[in-house]
């Protein structure tokens, strides 16, 4: 039987938002059982376990610290609590982390342990989170379109986040080290031993960030005064966007920051290829494709979008999303000042948020969830809605605008609307931007002769083009799926690739044609082991009805590495039919505030 174990001689009461209940500091984590059928036994003892990389004093933003002496945080001891007197259940969220049992985080690039520590300031009251009443929409504006009053007002509020008191939970450098935190091997899996939490590369990306930036915008709004305050998005996914926003490169202007890549300050247009070409005019194009192929091309699923599960006990790499690996990573590291040692700011994720681009961008990522949510085509895409209570479970941690700790969990942030703010509307160019027909065969049927079966190259070393004919599953526009599989990966590195089927020609900078399927690419994380395996899916649905396959037994797959020398192993590639070759049903209404 499962036990966990607090103290006996600690007595007190902590408020929830909902009723007040026994105060116990925060212990060590427990283990419940793998299958959760069995019940918990309280004893009184305490084994004083800590995370595997804390130390006895640490550097922090609040200056030097002795861990021994830090206030006991009770996000993790709430959990323990409910699952005690819960009747038993099959699901399995990722609960909060554990403040208490924060510790050193790791730059990503280098492997080693950072000088500073991301943990937060620790209390000992955390509530549950209820969403306020939503008299009015808040409306996030295009950064490229905003006035000169709004930049302003944005600069002000940035100035006094930047002027509170460091152990502010939230100041600058304190929100800025939540991303840290959450992001770089701070934290444990409460109940997990020593497997960290990661909310990215799987279905936690997208709602982390959404309530991230939720209390972000909030702090902004109370410390100008102005509840109506809506940070702006990037808009990244249309031409007249896709240069740094204007206001961000003010060197006297608060939302500057000096850690950016040179070479891609305006007018350099911002390659979501990550091609390297020189053309801006080819770079737009290859965007717009690019948008086209992971809003609504490539996914035969909703986790194709937003990412595999990610459950208590599952390993930190699941695997990413189209968006997440896709436009998302591009941006973090075509923007990190090659500079510095670890692409900082925006390129490493542990120093990401001091830059203030970082919100600018994850908003236009937000907003690419509600586009996929709400307001794309029916028949392109498959159903978007994840009931999976595992998913809906999941909690995090953060500060509110009062500075209260608050829990929160991932049902209460699907609905952009339910929270009080919307996205001013832009054109989506890529929403039909779909690459024109391929009717060329000759080159293809030459470079085919040469390529070797798909069974006989792999397991292989991603540091060079490669191209393998792969087996359809029949003859005809079959609706099928590419699957790619056993990727394991450098977590250390920027690692890229792009997908073409029956490519008819050699010219890899030029993503806009019919043979681009998608791609997989990850910006540098944290793993316990430094490795993680994951697998993609691709639909080649319509990308077979844009060329000429009918008569083909096998397609022709290349594979194109965007990054420089090895880091990615690839166990295998095949062909099936699609899991979900019906119709989704029309998307649901934005529900109204």
């Amino acid at each position: 039987m499962a036990s966990l174990h607090l103290p006996c001689a600690t007595t007190g009461t902590t408020n929830t938002s909902a009723t007040s209940r026994p105060l116990f500091p925060k212990q060590s984590h427990f283990i419940a059982s793998p299958k959760r059928t069995r019940r918990l036994q309280v004893s009184c003892t305490n084994n004083g376990h800590s995370k595997k990389h804390s130390s006895e004093n640490t550097e922090t933003s609040q200056g030097k610290v002795d861990r021994r002496n830090m206030l006991l945080g009770l996000s993790g001891l709430y959990g323990a609590a409910n699952l005690a007197s819960a009747p038993e259940a099959p699901a399995n969220p990722i609960q909060a982390p554990v403040l208490d049992k924060c510790g050193a985080a790791t730059n990503l690039n280098t492997g080693k342990q950072l000088d500073i520590n991301c943990c937060p300031p620790v209390v000992q009251n955390v509530i549950d989170y209820k969403l306020p009443p939503v008299r009015r929409l808040k409306l996030r504006p295009s950064a490229h379109r905003v006035s000169a009053e709004y930049i302003f007002k944005y600069n002000l509020a940035i100035d006094r986040m930047k002027r509170l008191p460091k152990e502010d939970p939230r100041s600058f450098m304190q929100q800025a080290n939540i991303h840290c935190a959450y992001c770089n091997g701070a934290y444990d899996q409460p109940g997990q031993g020593t497997l960290d939490l990661q909310v990215h590369n799987s279905w936690l990306f997208f709602p982390f960030h959404r309530w991230y930036l939720y209390f972000y915008e909030r702090i902004l709004g109370k410390l100008i005064n102005d509840p109506t305050f809506a940070l702006p998005f990037w808009n990244w996914d249309n031409p007249k966007g896709m240069t740094i926003p204007p206001m961000f490169n003010d060197p006297t202007a608060a939302i500057f920051d000096e850690k950016r890549n040179q070479a891609n300050l305006p007018p350099a247009v911002v390659d979501l290829g990550m091609t390297g070409n020189k053309d801006p005019l080819q770079v737009v194009s290859n965007n717009l494709t690019i948008m086209y192929a992971e809003m609504i091309r490539g996914n035969s699923s909703v986790t194709d979008f937003m990412g595999k599960p990610y459950r208590e006990g599952t390993p930190v790499n699941p695997g990413p999303g189209a968006s997440e690996r896709g436009s998302h990573t591009a941006v973090h590291v075509w923007v990190g000042d090659p500079r510095q040692p670890s692409g900082e700011d925006l390129g490493n994720f542990y120093s990401a948020g001091r830059d203030p681009l970082f919100y600018c961008h994850h908003g236009n990522c937000d907003r690419m969830w509600t586009l996929w949510q709400y307001h794309l085509p029916s028949a392109k895409v498959p159903d978007r809605t994840i009931t999976d209570p595992d998913y809906l479970n999941t909690q995090f941690l953060f500060y509110d605008e009062n500075a209260q700790l608050v829990r929160v969990t991932v049902k209460d942030c699907v609905s952009n609307r339910a929270m009080g703010y919307d996205y001013e509307r832009i054109d989506l160019p890529w929403l039909d931007y779909r690459p024109p027909p391929q009717t060329a065969t000759a080159k293809v049927t030459r470079a085919a002769t040469e390529a070797a079966k798909a069974e006989t190259v792999f397991p292989l070393n991603l540091d060079k083009i490669v191209r393998v004919l792969v087996p359809k599953t029949k003859k005809g526009k079959a609706d099928e799926v590419l699957v790619i599989e056993n990727i394991t990966v450098d977590t250390s590195k920027f690692l890229k690739f792009d997908v073409f089927i029956n490519d008819e020609d050699d010219n890899v900078l030029e993503l806009d044609k019919a043979a681009y399927a998608g791609t997989y690419a990850q910006v540098p994380h944290r793993t316990t082991t430094q490795t993680a395996t994951t697998s993609i899916q691709l639909k080649l649905t319509e990308l077979y009805d844009d060329m000429d396959v009918t008569d083909d037994e096998d397609v022709l797959i290349t594979l194109v590495p965007r990054h420089q020398g090895d880091g990615i192993t690839i166990g295998g590639i095949k062909i099936i039919e699609n899991p979900t070759p019906t119709p989704a049903p029309a998307p649901a209404a934005a529900p109204s505030s």
